[in-house]
């Protein structure tokens, strides 16, 4: 996960250097005889970490814009927090200011998505970036039935 702007544009640079790469790559195998199938195989490696690369700027586009999804368990709720910073503009160490921890802090809870951290800390992250939740049941649970079993009631 790209997680600051300096990530991204070295992302982009090694995405272009890549490019040129693979070009040189491909040029080399056809020079030796290789085609086809064998020639796909050889590329495969290659082709897939440059695409991986890819998929990690267009998600670090996306979340800048805004775009973060949704949360649908608290296991993905570190990767969301980083993904909030982000689309709020704020670097790690603006973040580090607010949150009143060092940098350094931040860099390393954001290496590990946020693993392990205290509610308290997390509801702290939550407050600084003025996360405001709002939870919906996808299936209604037995505890929501109405006495007459044929409807379900939300809060």
């Amino acid at each position: 996960m790209i997680r600051t702007d300096t990530e991204y544009k070295n992302t982009l640079k090694r995405l272009e250097e890549d490019k040129q790469a693979m070009d040189a790559y491909k040029k080399s195998y056809i020079e030796q005889g290789f085609e086809g199938e064998e020639l796909d195989r050889l590329m495969q490696p290659l082709i897939s970490f440059h695409n991986q690369l890819k998929e990690e700027v267009e998600a670090y586009e996306r979340i800048k814009r805004g775009d973060l999804g949704a949360i649908f368990n608290l296991k993905s709720i570190g990767r969301w927090l980083i993904g909030a910073r982000i689309a709020l503009d704020l670097t790690q160490k603006e973040f580090a200011e607010k949150t009143g921890v060092s940098e350094a802090q931040v860099s390393r809870d954001e290496i590990n998505e946020y693993h392990g951290i205290t509610l308290d800390r997390a509801q702290k992250i939550i407050d600084v970036l003025g996360i405001h939740f709002k939870a919906e049941i996808e299936e209604p649970t037995p505890f929501d039935k109405k006495h007459d079993d044929s409807k379900y009631v939300f809060a």
